[in-house]
């Protein structure tokens, strides 16, 4: 690796780099190509040495930093070597744009282009914002047209073959589709999804990959606001599995049909990483010892599974009892909204903090040993069924 002495930019995209190379300065010739480790990662780039000065032991080099890809450059390049660079994102063509060149052709060659209005808006639909696949599509147009023949649509679509869709199955377009049609569910926007994943299909995206992706957004999005979601995930992969393509896409269109359409919850997820997170932070503390099992005479004696209350004994089929860890703090992790489903699990979890609450002035005033309860009169809420 060389160390950089002088940078000096010639032009926004042309640099100058001195090096402090002695080696390569005692062997230099201008004009000579080499390849030299000059990044802080170790890059080999190859460049063409400029000048040179042997005394100081340094090479000078012109470096042109200007490249054209269809990839993203953060896929593409490591981060060292994107620091260095000046990112331009060339967008797709608008309509306004692609009309232009037609008319530039047109221009050109002295002609109209043979096709109706229609037509023509079709053809540009069909460049799909891409110059370069405009100007192929009018040679074809040009080349196999009649002389004095104007094309309507269909006579268009004879000629011209529609372009594949954009779409790359292990690059941006990939993510970029997926995150679409996530978030189009997330936002109960059905017919959204349904094009979203109708793109992906038609892209030629692996259809157990969007099956996947589909049973994950029913954990995570939808979860116990309807717990059916996970079952209907289930079965659609068991379905497509089962048929294939392209009778099973069906089954995955009407899965985004129901996923879009359910009510929408992440408490499970959220409360799961809450638990994840408190289980780092407490991770070494034993179970209260009155839960624990006392197979031995020594962990009877020691106080395991001493007072503890068998729900099933208890009014309610509910003992109240703590089962965190004695230096914890009871935490609620799991917090349903009233939507779905859990809008019953919210009247549940009422109900049993009701009843904790209940048993804890029960037993404040015990001298250490569960009292034997009788069920208390019919409250007025009822325990949900």
């Amino acid at each position: 690796m060389y160390r950089i002495v002088r940078k000096e930019a010639l032009k926004p995209t042309v640099i100058l780099y001195e090096i402090e190379a002695p080696m390569v300065a005692k062997k230099a010739e201008p004009g000579q190509f080499i390849i030299l480790r000059v990044d802080e990662n170790g890059e080999r780039i190859p460049i063409t040495i400029h000048d040179y000065d042997r005394e100081k032991g340094t090479v000078t080099i012109i470096v042109q930093t200007v490249g054209a890809t269809t990839e993203n450059p953060s896929f593409e390049l490591n981060s060292a070597l994107l620091s260095r660079c000046k990112v331009f994102v060339m967008h797709s063509l608008d309509a306004p744009a692609l009309e232009s060149i037609i008319e530039r052709a047109e221009s050109l060659l002295q002609r109209k282009l043979p096709l109706a209005p229609e037509a023509r808006a079709t053809l540009i639909e069909l460049a799909g914002g891409d110059g370069r696949y405009l100007i192929n599509l009018m040679e074809s147009v040009f080349d196999l047209c009649k002389p004095d023949e104007t094309l309507d649509t269909p006579a268009l679509l004879k000629i011209v073959q529609q372009r594949a869709p954009v779409y790359d199955k292990d690059r941006e377009g990939h993510y970029n589709l997926i995150s679409a049609l996530h978030k189009s569910l997330r936002g109960s926007d059905t017919d959204a999804a349904l094009y979203w994943a109708a793109r992906m299909l038609q892209g030629g995206e692996d259809p157990l990959y969007l099956l996947r992706r589909l049973t994950r957004f029913a954990m995570e999005d939808i979860s116990l606001a309807d717990p059916a979601a996970l079952q209907m995930a289930i079965a659609a992969w068991d379905t497509y599995e089962r048929l294939g393509s392209p009778e099973g896409e069906l089954a995955i269109a009407e899965l985004v049909i129901y996923l879009g359409c359910a009510p929408k919850s992440n408490s499970a997820y959220t409360a799961w990483g809450a638990a994840r997170k408190a289980a780092r932070e407490y991770g070494s503390l034993m179970p209260p010892a009155h839960i624990l099992n006392a197979p031995t005479k020594l962990m009877k004696e020691l106080g395991y599974g001493k007072n503890y209350a068998y729900d099933h004994d208890a009014p309610d089929a509910f003992s109240g009892q703590n089962y965190f860890p004695d230096k914890m703090p009871r935490r609620q992790f799991y917090k349903p909204p009233e939507r779905g489903f859990e809008r019953e699990i919210n009247k549940r979890l009422a109900y049993w903090d009701k009843l904790r609450r209940q048993r804890a002035e029960e037993d404040s005033g015990s001298s250490g040993t569960r009292r034997s309860r009788k069920k208390p009169p019919a409250p007025e809420e009822q325990a949900p069924s």
